[in-house]
């Protein structure tokens, strides 16, 4: 992994992570924020894949989201790697079953935790 192909996987997750927070602020009711779940699941794929370019730029390997994240809570690359294990969880969840009331939790999740994580992460090679 060079330098310049782990700093475009930060790139992509940072656009996503902007459109997931433009979804937030302008979600006014149920399509909006099935929207907004979409944009979560995204971002959370772009994560973990920049993350494992960052690891992989840093000469360690790891194959899946999780793997990829207890690596970058190892490496000091993120402060807290329960918030984005739960993150996963969620996302592996909500692509697979769908329920209203689960969907609103999530809503909420992202809107009250999981963004303000995500935003605050400084991520770099």
């Amino acid at each position: 992994m060079t330098k310049s192909e782990a700093l475009l996987k930060i790139e992509n997750f940072q656009k996503a992570l902007s459109r997931l927070e433009e979804g937030v602020k302008e979600a006014k009711n149920e399509l909006d924020k099935d929207g907004v779940i979409q944009r979560f699941e995204f971002t959370v794929e772009l994560l973990w894949k920049a993350l494992r370019a960052i690891l992989l730029y840093n000469g360690i390997e790891c194959y899946s989201p999780r793997s990829c994240v207890k690596e970058a809570f190892k490496a000091n690359i993120i402060p807290d790697e329960e918030v984005i294990l739960d993150m996963i969880e969620d996302r592996n969840i909500s692509s697979h079953v769908y329920n209203e009331e689960k969907s609103e939790a999530l809503f909420e999740r992202i809107k009250n935790v999981y963004l303000k994580y995500l935003i605050n992460l400084n991520l770099k090679v």
